[in-house]
């Protein structure tokens, strides 16, 4: 069944006006049975008083009959209520005084054991012609007989008038609903008022208009932090936007290098009869070019890879100074050839642990082992130290430190960014793709850790990685 298409502003009146109703309904019976009570109370009091009253009244005439004085009135309010009933009764029960407004029924039947010996004893009662009454019973001494007085009052009208009672508060009660059911609609109307103002200039905005903003009326209320909230959004959107705008750029000029470049080589050699080591050597810059443009598509498959990695920790952990060694081992060809020496140092354990996906470490770790080995200088030392604070006990560095020409004055930053290469002139021929450090960042931020260049180091460089331990 398709479910009912009702805008915010209608569902909030709707339940206005649903809570209201039933405040109302339970603060109206609240008050009708309050104001039946105080009625019954008032009844109640009235028949007492007339009790009291009748009790002096009373007298036994000539033939031993009981009578009442006849200027006897009852009270007016109580007349206004309802008709008096009154009935009295000897010790054996028998009927010494009826009043006319019985009709020669009884009130209240035989009398019951230890009826109104000690207080006004109050009941209802049902008369013989159907008609309920509230009565009271009280034992009154008289010329040595113990008489039991009856006295009570019908409650018909009692009823009538609470039948009349409720049916205006039914009347009253939706009335109030749709007053209030207007104004709710007004009110909501007017609170979701920059609601739709946001909504209007969220849709105005496109990849063409990023930089826009949403109003924020209060930043205090629920509607200013929705609206700052979608405004940190439109940030993000904006920042990876740029970036994949300037990546986009990056990513198509690298590639159209090394294409343009194979094609004019290959023009070149096409354009008149060669030599044959003309084209031996040509077809040697086509491979070169080829396998540039081999390095960056993998490495811009690698780069996807790891953006598209979650940034919880994997399941899977793996020591450390496995993954390092490892790397390391990949690494001796090159090591060998710069006769350069790896010494290791450690205040960790052997045992700590990362969460990652063991492809991704290594290839983090590897691009920063690969960077100190191609720019260090012959016959130096490779420094590699874990080391795990004991104010940080969560946490694991790794330093890895070369003897290179170092990282220029401002760049330890930048050196992070894509396709950023190294600007000294005797450090062009090592120049690579510029990803690799730009990856080894993703990967090691989406594993929770840091990585960074020293800035205080004069010669050489130093980058430490922070990777969070495995618990």
């Amino acid at each position: 069944m398709k479910p009912l298409l009702i805008n915010l502003r209608t569902r909030l009146t709707l339940w206005y006006i649903a809570v209201l109703a039933a405040v109302l309904l339970v603060y109206a019976g609240i008050v009708f049975a309050f104001q039946y009570v105080v009625l019954t109370k008032q009844i109640v009091h009235d028949e007492v008083q007339e009790v009291v009253t009748v009790e002096g009244l009373f007298y036994f005439d000539a033939n031993g009959q009981l009578q009442l004085h006849q200027d006897y009135y009852s009270r007016p309010h109580s007349h206004l209520l309802i008709d008096r009933l009154m009935e009295v009764r000897d010790g054996s029960g028998t009927v010494l005084y009826r009043s006319p407004t019985l009709h020669g029924m009884e009130l209240g039947g035989a009398p019951h054991a230890g009826e109104g010996d000690k207080s006004f004893n109050e009941r209802i009662t049902r008369l013989a012609d159907g008609s309920h009454a509230l009565l009271i019973s009280h034992i009154h001494g008289m010329q040595g007989k113990q008489l039991l007085i009856r006295l009570g009052y019908r409650i018909t009208l009692l009823h009538e008038r609470m039948f009349q009672f409720f049916l205006i508060l039914l009347i009253a009660i939706p009335a109030a609903l749709l007053l209030a059911g207007v104004a709710g609609q007004s009110i909501a109307k007017r609170a979701l008022l920059p609601l739709d103002e946001m909504a209007n200039r969220a849709r105005t905005i496109t990849a063409r208009n990023l930089q826009e903003r949403l109003q924020v009326h209060n930043e205090h209320d629920e509607l200013g932090r929705l609206a700052q909230i979608f405004n940190h959004l439109l940030d993000r959107l904006q920042q990876s936007f740029e970036q994949l705008q300037r990546f986009t750029a990056d990513a198509s000029h690298e590639l159209r290098t090394p294409i343009a470049a194979m094609r004019t080589i290959g023009e070149v050699a096409l354009a008149e009869p060669q030599p044959e080591a003309v084209y031996r050597e040509a077809l040697g810059d086509i491979l070169e070019s080829s396998a540039r443009l081999n390095d960056t598509v993998d490495a811009l498959l690698l780069l996807s890879r790891a953006e598209a990695m979650q940034s919880v920790q994997q399941e899977t952990a793996w020591p450390l100074q496995q993954v390092v060694a490892e790397s390391l081992t990949l690494l001796e060809v090159l090591l060998e050839e710069k006769r350069m020496r790896v010494r290791i140092s450690s205040s960790a354990p052997n045992d700590v642990l990362v969460r990652a996906e063991r492809t991704l470490l290594r290839t983090a770790v590897m691009n920063v082992l690969h960077n100190a080995v191609k720019f260090a200088d012959e016959d130096s030392v490779l420094d590699v130290v874990y080391a795990q604070k004991p104010e940080h006990p969560n946490l694991i560095e790794l330093v890895i430190e070369d003897e290179g020409p170092g990282i220029a004055e401002g760049e330890q930053d930048r050196v992070f960014d894509r396709f950023f290469t190294r600007t000294p002139t005797h450090t062009v021929a090592n120049n690579g793709t510029g990803l690799g450090l730009s990856i080894t960042k993703l990967i090691v931020e989406r594993l929770g850790g840091s990585i960074r260049f020293d800035p205080s180091l004069r010669s050489g460089a130093r980058c430490i990685i922070t990777l969070p331990v495995a618990t």
